[in-house]
């Protein structure tokens, strides 16, 4: 089954005259430019095979900045004499696509009028069947050559890190690798309701979260959901899921329920960065694709429910060459160890001069919600290395020696269990950049997010400081003394960004602060970083974005914040008036009623007046300040910048949201349950069984 619908190097060397094979491997491995003759001799390949697996349609597949994917499909048919078609694949349709570029966010790189763009097969990323169509992984830009989605600029940031890391590699004698590679593993939570309850919600419908509900009598404070024995409905999703992705050839690997009720993970195997880019986004969509199969929804937003915790997308990230080797791997003594302490030191360094590019990396209106609420890292960027790794590089900057600490087996208190060696760090969960034995854990990524920016982000900024190492070590007429040098200086100026304490403490805010460290808390706060002199630069330099690519991203994401701000507002109003205010008018005339009733033949009506009243109260709070949130929408600026209005939709539009949330919940905890018009908190997180 596994990779059944893929057209993976196996079929390509079995279907590929072996000169062909061997071009279009060299420029999946080494980047070497491909020939059309070879693009045609795969094409034909590539649409026999499609043809056997049952495939009528071919479609460039590419990742715009919506942050999901797209596709527009074209059936194999050609005409021919006769009334009748040969099924036709050319080399010039498998490199070139041609949709509507005006049609997907630009920032202003495409007007209306200006419709052409281009998708181009990226070859490193196997092509696969989805449906009746095979899918050809494409790379997506502007008629001007600009790049118009996620995947081109990570492209080019895989090339400027195994540009430089190779640089380093050379000067630790290391001339067999020919190529350094990222390798990402990405776990992706989600939640499953039950679809019936999720369409009697506007608010999940529209939004992705609810947008109101009161706490429930029972949510995650038994710490019961966490590893816990997976439900035979959501078990029987699961083992589905696991097929689905085996087909297309993704690694799914682990399964388990996550701390809040109604949450899950999966987790797959290492790949490179594009190609795990590529297969997270095929995870989400057949998450919700599979869920609806079984009557579930698949909630993939950061924070779809208030006061349990949201959910996130680890990246564990790393370095490895071509020949196997795992750059971040510290050996039995790392304290020996220079190469890997070389790449730790330029990710330390990478890490603190750049905090404000990570943290834009994971901005947006939904992981606002996750980011720092006691669920998830804060919006502080920091390291954690463990006391080991940190103990190494605290002797290093002082000069003194360092005992290489010996295994230490773990003594559970009986001899029936097995013994084993305990790893010589603990682990911590409440820092967004940790140290995990031979890779990095970006923790802050959100659960709807694309790994393409975060990964971009990480290459990039990796790679301008090994270009700085490297330019040193080159110039050195003494290679071990200066390698010493850079090692100690990037410990003593960068010490700062590692924290091996509890991220989640408001201490940790203070102390960050202290350091000097950015706190931007808010997608507001972090984006104009984007656009700062030095970013621009940085990205430039390194070919990954130009000075317009990187404008237009900013403006894109601006626009995307304030009008996911909006459509929530807008919701928030529509539920209000058309559901939440008449059903509590309706149980307010009934109590009225009984209470009327009552006092005709003498009874008291004591509980009824008072739930009366407050019901009254908070009826009329909460028409108050949606006539406000009414009021601060019809008012959002209409010619400002996207700046100006994604700053208005944060502090105004927002927070009166937040305010008029509050007096809706508290009607909810009072209101009958046949009046209350929707699903409560308890309904969809434990209706799953």
């Amino acid at each position: 089954m596994f990779g059944s619908l893929v057209f993976n190097d196996t079929v390509m060397q079995e279907r590929l005259p072996k000169e062909i094979y061997l071009a279009l491997k060299e420029t999946r491995e080494c980047g070497k430019p491909l020939e059309p003759k070879v693009a045609d001799v795969v094409a034909n390949a590539m649409k026999e095979w499609a043809l056997e697996k049952g495939a009528t349609h071919f479609t460039h597949w590419f990742q715009p900045m919506t942050g999901i994917t797209a596709e527009k499909h074209d059936s194999f048919i050609t005409p021919i004499p006769g009334g009748k078609v040969l099924m036709e694949f050319s080399g010039k349709e498998l490199i070139k696509g041609e949709p509507d570029a005006s049609s997907f966010p630009s920032g202003g790189l495409r007007a209306t009028f200006e419709a052409r763009g281009y998708t181009a097969w990226d070859p490193t990323s196997d092509a696969f069947i989805k449906g009746n169509s095979l899918c050809i992984p494409t790379a997506f830009c502007s008629y001007g050559g600009e790049a118009l989605d996620k995947k081109t600029p990570l492209l080019r940031s895989m090339d400027a890190i195994n540009k430089q890391a190779l640089r380093i590699l050379r000067l630790f004698g290391n001339t067999t690798a020919k190529r350094v590679i990222t390798t990402v593993g990405t776990e992706q939570e989600y939640f499953l309701i039950d679809k019936s309850m999720y369409e009697k919600r506007k608010d999940l419908v529209y939004t992705g979260r609810t947008l109101f509900g009161a706490k429930p009598p029972k949510g995650q404070e038994m710490e019961d959901h966490y590893f816990g024995v997976i439900k035979p409905r959501v078990a029987a999703f699961m083992a589905e899921l696991d097929e689905e992705l085996w087909k297309l050839g993704i690694l799914a690997k682990t399964e388990h329920n996550e701390a809040a009720p109604s949450q899950h993970e999966l987790a797959p195997l290492y790949t490179t960065s594009n190609i795990a880019t590529d297969h997270n986004q095929l995870i989400m969509e057949i998450m919700k694709k599979v869920a609806n199969r079984h009557n579930l929804t698949c909630l993939l937003h950061e924070k779809p429910f208030e006061g349990i915790n949201g959910s996130g997308k680890h990246n564990n990230w790393s370095l490895s060459t071509d020949t196997g080797e795992n750059l971040l791997e510290p050996g039995d003594s790392p304290r020996q160890n220079a190469q890997f302490l070389l790449f730790l030191c330029a990710i330390i360094k990478a890490v603190d001069e750049h905090q404000d590019l990570l943290r834009i990396s994971v901005a947006s209106a939904g992981n606002d919600h996750r980011l720092g609420a006691d669920e998830a890292p804060p919006a502080i960027i920091s390291i954690f290395l463990g006391d080991e790794l940190t103990e190494i590089l605290k002797s290093i900057e002082d000069g003194t020696p360092y005992e290489q600490k010996d295994k230490v087996f773990m003594e559970i208190g009986t001899d029936i269990l097995p013994r084993f060696p305990k790893d010589t760090t603990d682990r911590n969960r409440t820092s967004p950049f940790a140290f995990t034995g031979n890779k990095f854990e970006f923790r802050s990524v959100g659960s709807t997010a694309s790994i393409a920016c975060p990964n971009m982000m990480l290459n990039t900024i990796v790679a301008d400081v090994l270009e700085e190492f490297a330019d040193r070590l080159e110039k050195a007429k003494d290679v071990k003394s200066e390698l010493n040098k850079v090692i100690k200086e990037t410990i003593h100026n960068h010490k700062r960004i590692i924290f091996n304490g509890n991220n989640y403490s408001p201490e940790w805010v203070a102390e960050a602060e202290r350091r000097g460290l950015l706190n931007l808390r808010s997608t507001v706060d972090a984006l104009p970083y984007y656009i700062k002199e030095e970013n621009v630069k940085l990205l430039s330099k390194h070919h990954v974005l130009s000075k317009t690519e990187i404008y237009a991203r900013y403006d894109i994401e601006l626009e995307n914040y304030y009008k996911q701000i909006h459509i929530e507002a807008l919701t928030m109003l529509d539920m209000i008036k058309k559901d939440i205010l008449p059903a509590t008018a309706a149980y307010e005339k009934d109590l009225a009623e009984t209470i009327c009733r009552k006092k005709e033949i003498g009874i008291s009506a004591g509980f009824e007046e008072k739930l009366l009243k407050k019901l009254s109260s908070y009826s009329e709070k909460l028409y108050n300040e949606a006539e406000k949130l009414e009021s601060d929408v019809e008012n959002a600026p209409a010619n400002a910048t996207t700046y100006e209005k994604a700053y208005y939709y944060r502090n105004t539009v927002f927070k009166q949201m937040e305010a008029t949330r509050k007096p809706a919940d508290l009607i909810e905890s009072l209101v009958g349950s046949k009046y209350w018009p929707y699903p409560t908190y308890g309904d969809l997180l434990f209706s799953v069984i």
